[in-house]
């Protein structure tokens, strides 16, 4: 079975090299774009199963690039930026990526992303998830067998790491799941960046949860420890 075919967008050719050679000796199919028009043109010619996305290019923002790709695909986008802020990490989740990491990455974490994304993008081609299994949890509702949850029943709208998030706090209602097992579920494996994107993808999720953030219903901050999904009546 081919590896996933990746559309590496990236405008520096340095970095753009070691992706490439990354993936080049790792039996990865790949595609290139060194800005954002190219990128769309080829998304949009040659659907691509991952896209590794920079966010500083020449012609776009690779925000607006997110938002158009997701205007008509739910393909998995990680990005890859120098941009280490959270206000820009959470812009580019809430536009519709799927990961994010921080610019200088090591290539075992990029790989360990990779294989995390390809896992999922198999276990959706073979139809494993659990079918006629739902969970209700007050207004909120999580369709396993249709990838899908409904808040108020309207369907919210989360990109595949926010749902993988809800799904693993859902079949573990009340109780409190450490850092470290959220990150190893997620990730694979537990590092200080992981904590750091969990705490960012958290912070999207619960902005697309709860009614009142300030007052949570069903996500429980356990300081220092990690999170809780509370039972709601």
């Amino acid at each position: 079975m081919n590896k996933p075919l990746i559309l590496v967008v990236e405008d520096d050719p340095p970095v753009r090299n070691l992706i490439t050679t990354t993936l080049k000796t790792n039996d990865y199919r790949y595609l290139v774009a060194a800005n954002g028009g190219t990128a769309v043109l080829e998304a949009s010619s040659h659907n691509p199963d991952i896209i590794l996305l920079d966010l500083g290019l020449p012609d776009m923002d690779g925000v607006q690039v997110i938002r158009n790709i997701r205007s008509w695909s739910n393909l998995p986008i990680i990005v890859i930026s120098a941009r280490s802020e959270d206000n820009d990490k959470i812009e580019a989740l809430d536009a519709g990526a799927d990961d994010y990491l921080t610019k200088p990455f090591s290539v075992k974490e990029l790989l360990a992303r990779l294989r995390v994304t390809q896992r999922r993008l198999s276990l959706m081609a073979a139809g494993t998830q659990t079918a006629n299994s739902v969970f209700v949890n007050g207004k909120l509702r999580v369709d396993y067998a249709c990838g899908c949850a409904y808040l108020n029943d309207q369907e919210l709208h989360l990109t595949p790491i926010e749902y993988k998030l809800l799904c693993l706090l859902s079949k573990n209602v009340e109780k409190v799941l450490t850092h470290t097992f959220i990150t190893q579920n997620i990730w694979g494996r537990s590092w200080d960046n992981d904590i750091a994107s969990l705490r960012v993808f958290m912070a999207t999720l619960r902005k697309k949860l709860e009614p009142t953030p300030d007052s949570p219903q069903y996500i429980q901050t356990h300081i220092g420890v990690g999170y809780r999904m509370m039972k709601v009546e």
